[in-house]
């Protein structure tokens, strides 16, 4: 059995925050975020707007593009680490409200890797057909957690949400290969702090960055049997224009065959691949039979990859 991709869907806030408001109430400038992160502008949540509400209204687009009914989802999944609450689940939270009462649902934490481990989950539970049809949604509302006073870490975030609808799909299609990994000694270098905001030793998750994300590129593509050439599109997580780059590079493609979103969303967490993946869908960027790969990492230290021949 193959598993695949039915449909995809985002949302974002409607506020726009740019580098230049920032300048306004943080000492940095335009250039310097633009030079050093590749981000321009950022969405922010309204605060009567949650996690859920973004959760929401993108799994709405992925069921419509998917072409089901809340009632034919057997399982949602979120990523997310900023719930609305600790309990319920932002998954019970939208079950509720999309009307999928037949779905079981729960959240998943493995913060800007979240969106892959909850992936590679939904595949386990199709694959042993324990459920047909599933909903993962990676969604964030990040900007309550940010540290104002911490310039360094103040202008990265974003709010949003993405999701995919997963199922069988044909059999030349869908995912070919995946990589989960954690190292929890790297914890201390990405975190939330105990006054509750974002926390990040920045050369540190640099230095594991530049060397996994384009190291798990790589070995996803080899394990599909397939060659670095023959990658059409590369979703990475979008966390700093210049660790994506290095994940282009090491595959030798050019950045038109890269998902960019960081310079208008910011970094969304466990938002960002499924927001930049439905983006570059609905763009055209990403087309039936291209062979893509998904690739991120986060907090915890986690990282994940996927790639996958693209199609139902």
């Amino acid at each position: 059995m193959q598993v695949g991709v039915l449909g995809t869907g985002h949302y974002v806030p409607s506020k726009v925050v740019t580098n230049k408001d920032l300048e306004k109430i943080v000492d940095t400038t335009d250039e310097w975020i633009r030079t050093r992160t590749g981000i321009e502008e950022r969405r922010f949540a309204e605060d009567d707007v949650t996690t859920s509400d973004m959760a929401f209204h993108a799994a709405e687009q992925a069921l419509e593009d998917a072409g089901l009914d809340a009632a034919d989802i057997e399982l949602i999944l979120v990523a997310t680490v900023t719930p609305d609450t600790a309990f319920p689940s932002v998954a019970c939270i939208i079950q509720d409200r999309l009307g999928a009462e037949n779905a079981a649902a729960m959240d998943v934490g493995a913060a800007c890797a979240g969106f892959m481990y909850a992936m590679i989950t939904a595949k386990q539970f199709i694959e042993t057909k324990a459920y047909k049809h599933v909903l993962v949604v990676g969604a964030e509302k990040l900007s309550p957690i940010l540290n104002w006073e911490d310039r360094t870490t103040c202008v990265l975030l974003g709010d949003g949400a993405g999701a995919v609808v997963m199922s069988e799909v044909s059999e030349d299609k869908g995912i070919l290969s995946f990589e989960l990994g954690a190292k929890g000694a790297g914890g201390k270098d990405l975190f939330q702090n105990k006054q509750g905001y974002f926390e990040m030793n920045g050369r540190e998750v640099f230095k594991f960055a530049v060397r996994q994300m384009p190291e798990s590129t790589v070995n996803v593509v080899e394990k599909a049997g397939y060659a670095k050439e023959d990658v059409d599109f590369l979703v990475p997580h979008q966390a700093n224009i210049r660790i994506m780059d290095a994940a282009r590079e090491r595959i030798g493609i050019s950045r038109d065959k890269m998902a960019v979103t960081i310079n208008k969303y910011g970094n969304n967490s466990s938002a960002s691949i499924p927001m930049a993946l439905s983006q570059s869908v609905k763009d055209g960027k990403i087309k039936d039979n291209d062979y893509i790969v998904l690739v991120g990492f986060g907090g915890g230290l986690t990282w994940g990859a996927v790639s996958m021949l693209w199609g139902r």
